[in-house]
C-alpha cells in the first residue's frame, strides 16, 4: 500500500486499533518480524527500535492480517482500513504467510 511517511498517518493507524479495542504497545525484544500478536487479548507488541517507516509499514502489515469488527471504526478510519485490505496481496494455495510472530494465547 502507497501511504506517506508521516507522524499524521501513524497516529491514524493506531487510531485503528484503538478503535478496534486493541492496545498497542511499543517494547524492545527480540521479534523476528519486528512485532508480536496476541490476539486473544487483543494485544499488538512492536519493536520500539523501529523508525516511523518501520513502523507504519508494521502497523499496515498486521491490520492486512487481523479479523476487525468493521461496523466499530469511524467513517475515517474504515475508509483506511478498507485501502489496507484491499491493497494485501493474496496468497495462493498451499502457499503459507511468514514473517510474523502470533500468538493464540
Amino acid at each position: 500500500m502507497n501511504i506517506k511517511i508521516t507522524p499524521n498517518n501513524l497516529t491514524k493507524l493506531e487510531k485503528i486499533f484503538e478503535e478496534a479495542k486493541y492496545v498497542l504497545r511499543f517494547e524492545k525484544g527480540s521479534f523476528n518480524s519486528g512485532y508480536c500478536v496476541l490476539e486473544h487479548k487483543k494485544v499488538v507488541v512492536i519493536n520500539k527500535f523501529l523508525n516511523l517507516e518501520g513502523r507504519i509499514n508494521t502497523l499496515i502489515d498486521i491490520l492486512a492480517t487481523l479479523p476487525l469488527d468493521e461496523e466499530i471504526l469511524t467513517a475515517e478510519s474504515h475508509k483506511l482500513f478498507k485501502q489496507i485490505q484491499s491493497s494485501k496481496p493474496i496468497p495462493e494455495a498451499g502457499e503459507e504467510a511468514t514473517g510474523s510472530s502470533v500468538a493464540t494465547e
